[in-house]
């Protein structure tokens, strides 16, 4: 409650109440943490709890993440851990440094606790953030490195872009998420379609295997959108089990507009891709189908909407293995991550369902 009623109303008016430069000020003073061992330290042993599982074949101390983008160019990677996550993912990450799409391109919905964002994978490049890595802190928790699709290199060249920011980024990441799903650069999405995404799943993981050099490679997670049909999802699922994917992110933001207040109706016309409260039940839906559909065979990591502790949980009673907050951890908090963590505990004494390992 501290952090609604003290923290959040300053932060919200950071910048003139521009969302992006609240976010780029909050991410400066997490770096400035990062780089200080003994905060950093003594915050990890305070917040990060306890609560361990294995997915994918990776140890995490605690199952509840930071989902991609708010760290974009690896900056902060030792505070994640100091505000009590499990593990973090960095990115969306390109082969070719890029702007990102023309400011303003971040809004918030505040009655409905939702974000609207047209960012545009907007970062250094993937040679950068390796660079970045390399003299980063050392993380006490899981790192996740997701990459996407440079906005200049046209869907035919896709595969090789990809494959570019494989080969800087494997040495750095624990799990290799692929985003395919980001409504906000032009013709992504195609690559959900089953050809397209065969051929790429195919190629990274013939190059993953190659730079893993007879150890085991690192896991493929691939992000979904919540706005495939259930017909098309199905689809992309069996390519993802056919190629031998480790798991999928459920879900990325989504181009719908249900489920927000009335008076958010101005900024749900900007265009974008929305998270927040109103993707909640969508998202939960989809981890749901994903279980369903392949029989648990494939870990999901839940994301999109997650906003309660009460929220995670149900992503884990749906089917995920792990979860992830972005949107949830603006409008409610760091505390949110140790409620979360809290609330899968005592789940887990009670003998509820809890986080498949795998």
């Amino acid at each position: 409650m501290l952090y609604q009623k003290l923290a959040r109303p300053v932060l919200f008016r950071t910048g003139g109440g521009d969302a992006e430069k609240a976010h780029e000020s909050t991410l400066r003073w997490l770096t400035r943490l990062s780089a200080q061992r003994q905060a950093r330290n003594a915050l990890i042993k305070i917040n990060q709890l306890n609560a361990p599982v294995t997915v994918c074949g990776i140890p995490f101390p605690n199952p509840i993440g930071l989902a991609a983008g708010m760290d974009k160019n690896g900056v902060a990677t030792g505070a994640w851990p100091a505000l009590g996550f499990g593990f973090a993912e960095i990115g969306t990450v390109t082969a070719q440094p890029q702007p990102g799409n023309p400011k303003p391109r971040m809004f918030r919905m505040r009655r409905s606790e939702g974000i609207v964002n047209r960012m545009g994978f907007n970062n250094n490049g993937a040679q950068a953030l390796a660079a970045q890595l390399t003299s980063a802190p050392a993380v006490n928790c899981p790192l996740g490195i997701s990459i996407g699709k440079s906005k200049a290199v046209p869907l035919e060249g896709a595969i090789e872009d990809y494959l570019v920011s494989l080969r800087f980024l494997y040495p750095f990441a624990d799990y290799i998420a692929i985003n395919v799903s980001s409504p906000n650069t032009p013709g992504l999405r195609q690559l959900q379609d089953a050809g397209a995404l065969r051929a790429l799943l195919g190629a990274l993981r013939i190059e993953g295997a190659r730079l893993a050099a007879g150890r085991p490679a690192r896991p493929l997670m691939v992000k979904i959108a919540p706005d495939l049909t259930e017909p098309a999802m199905a689809e992309l699922l069996e390519v993802c089990l056919e190629t031998g994917v480790a798991g999928v992110i459920a879900t990325n933001t989504t181009l719908g507009r249900d489920g927000v207040d009335p008076s958010d109706d101005a900024i749900a016309t900007e265009p974008g891709g929305m998270s927040g409260r109103p993707l909640t039940q969508i998202s939960r839906e989809i981890v749901r189908f994903v279980h369903r559909e392949t029989n648990g065979a494939l870990p999901i990591i839940g994301s999109g909407g997650i906003m309660t502790a009460d929220d995670a949980q149900a992503m884990f009673d749906a089917g995920a293995s792990l979860v992830q907050l972005y949107s949830g951890l603006v409008y409610n908090g760091p505390g949110l991550v140790r409620s979360s963590v809290r609330r899968y505990r005592s789940s887990a004494r009670k003998g509820a369902r809890t986080p498949q390992s795998s």
